[in-house]
Parts: structure tokens; C-alpha cells; sequence
């Protein structure tokens, strides 16, 4: 059994885009084909969008979304270290595996819910991320998970 889902129009109301084998993205709200950085831009602007296959009809988002953040990983200055992308595959496979999924969406949340409401001063960037590694660390700790 397969956990890959298939959308169809009675699946999602959200903006649908579709892929086809020759890798082009085709929007059907606005009826072109468009590039990764107009994805990019709907994220950028919140809006609700699904990106599938045009001959299957498998969700292919998360697929889409993460060749976005490998593009802008490759470009200059990462967001993810080495060490946290490290971190992240030990819990694949693992008992915890859907525990470290939530926590890290539940964290990156607080921390997109708090930041426009503060000034971005860099002392708090930064207090922000050292109690997100602590955590971090603990948590790890608990799971028997040595860091390297």
C-alpha cells in the first residue's frame, strides 16, 4: 500500500498546479506555465496551492517545497548547517521520527508568530536560537540521540 496520496478536484480548493514529465509546472488558475520562484512567491504571499502530478494526480508539493529550499541552500549563506541537516536525517527511521517532525514546525510557528510583532534585534535572534538548540539538545538526550 502506497502512502504517497493522489489529489483530486474534490480533494482541495487550493490553487492547482501540475506538473508534467518534461518538468514544467502549469498553473491552472491563471492557465501558465511558471517557474519555481512563482512557487516560491505563493508561499511567500500564503497562498493555499497544490502541486501534482499531471498524469497521476500524486501530490508532489512536499517534493516541490523542498527543491525550493535546496535551490536557496545552495545559493550563499544556508540556513541549515551541516550539523542540523545531520540531526535531522539520525531521525529518520526513528522511534521519535513523527515527534521531531511537529516539534520543528511548532517551533519555526512561534517563532514566525513572534518575530514581526519584535523589533529584529540580533540579541534576541539570538537568545531565540540558543534556547531552540538547548531544547533541541535536551530533547535529543532524552531519545538516547548523541550529538556529534
Amino acid at each position: 500500500m502506497s502512502s504517497k496520496k493522489t489529489i483530486t478536484s474534490d480533494d482541495t480548493q487550493d490553487r492547482v498546479i501540475k506538473k508534467y514529465p518534461n518538468r514544467r509546472l502549469y498553473d491552472t488558475a491563471s492557465s501558465s506555465y511558471v517557474a519555481l520562484a512563482d512557487i516560491k512567491q505563493l508561499v511567500m504571499s500564503h497562498a493555499a496551492f497544490r502541486v501534482v502530478d499531471a498524469k497521476s494526480g500524486e501530490d508532489l508539493t512536499r517534493s516541490i517545497l523542498l527543491q525550493i529550499i535546496l535551490e536557496h541552500e545552495a545559493e550563499g549563506s544556508p540556513m541549515l548547517t551541516e550539523q542540523v541537516l545531520a540531526n535531522i536525517i539520525r531521525f529518520y527511521g526513528h522511534a521519535m521520527q513523527g515527534f521531531m517532525g511537529s516539534y520543528l514546525e511548532k517551533n519555526v510557528q512561534t517563532f514566525m508568530d513572534n518575530v514581526p510583532q519584535l523589533p529584529v534585534v540580533p540579541s534576541l535572534v539570538n537568545s531565540y536560537a540558543e534556547q531552540l538548540q538547548i531544547q533541541t539538545e535536551q530533547m535529543m538526550d532524552v531519545m538516547g540521540l548523541k550529538r556529534k
